[in-house]
């Protein structure tokens, strides 16, 4: 996802949030080397379950997820034109995305997907599996441990079409 002389900045859209929060791994978005995840204040209202609320506000307290906002002329117009197909979350992460060149991370599919795949293209998109296989190769967690997680978030219909994380290594 990055050389080690750049910095990839992530816009995260509440999906992703979530399935972390569900496998007990949101600290990792902030032991990932060379990553920056910011989450637009659009996406921190829709996640309306209070242990999750304020897990993303601790989250967001100890700086290893920052809230932004969309807020210049060019993102603005995006958002406008993207509230019209998606939600307001969505609408916020691909806009920020788009116009500040950054990765997006979303488990979103169809129509969502095919309008980040036009606006950002295919290599800066990022689903939850992706975020666990850089864990992964950097040491963060074992593939035994990336199963485990992929367990829990397919009883919980998040299913990965993969049988192993050893299968993208």
């Amino acid at each position: 996802m990055a050389t080690s002389a750049e910095t990839v900045v992530v816009i995260t859209d509440a999906n992703i949030l979530i399935n972390l929060l569900r496998i007990g791994q949101l600290p990792l978005l902030g032991e990932l080397d060379a990553h920056r995840f910011l989450v637009p204040e659009e996406v921190v209202g829709e996640i309306i379950d209070p242990a999750q609320s304020e897990q993303i506000a601790s989250a967001i307290a100890a700086g290893y997820l920052e809230q932004v906002a969309v807020d210049t002329m060019e993102s603005l117009a995006l958002f406008a034109e993207l509230r019209d197909v998606m939600g307001r979350g969505e609408a916020a992460c691909l806009a920020l995305a788009a116009t500040t060149g950054s990765y997006l991370a979303s488990d979103e599919k169809k129509r969502f997907r095919r309008r980040a795949v036009e606006l950002i293209g295919e290599p800066r998109i990022l689903r939850t599996e992706s975020i666990l296989l850089e864990a992964i190769r950097q040491g963060r967690i074992t593939v035994c441990m990336a199963d485990g997680f992929k367990a829990v978030l397919e009883a919980n219909r998040y299913v990965m079409p993969f049988g192993s994380f050893s299968d993208l290594l």
